[in-house]
């Protein structure tokens, strides 16, 4: 059974930094795409960033390039999101996906790429 954990997550003040993990568990393919949701409420889950584990292509959203930086610990089965200077706007709850094969630019952020998902983890940023 595939499970995706997230932790890390907690309340900062503005140009504060939070490192967000996501250990999974259950998933034996060793190509698939690993990718990093955020959401508020009323509003859509939209993509933070996403990695190709065993691949090439990691991406982005425009919003937290420069501050946010997503890796993996291979022997450890774990993701990490990076944030660095994070502002208010970056507020909301985070969650881990992933999906098999690998993720392209056109599909990254889209949630319907991504069969397994996180429960997630609450990050707040203050002014």
């Amino acid at each position: 059974q595939v499970q995706l954990v997230e932790s890390g997550g907690g309340s900062v003040q503005a140009g504060g930094s939070l490192r967000l993990s996501c250990v999974l568990s259950g998933y034996t393919l060793s190509r698939y795409c690993a990718g990093w949701f955020r959401q508020t409420p009323g509003k859509e889950r939209e993509g933070v960033a996403s990695f190709n584990v065993g691949g090439p292509n990691t991406y982005y959203a425009e919003s937290v390039k420069g501050r946010f930086t997503v890796s993996q610990d291979n022997a450890a089965n774990t993701l990490y999101l990076q944030m660095n200077n994070l502002k208010p706007e970056d507020t909301g709850m985070y969650y881990c996906a992933a999906a098999p094969g690998w993720c392209y630019s056109s599909t990254w952020s889209r949630t319907s790429t991504y069969n397994k998902w996180g429960q997630g983890t609450q990050v707040s940023v203050s002014s």
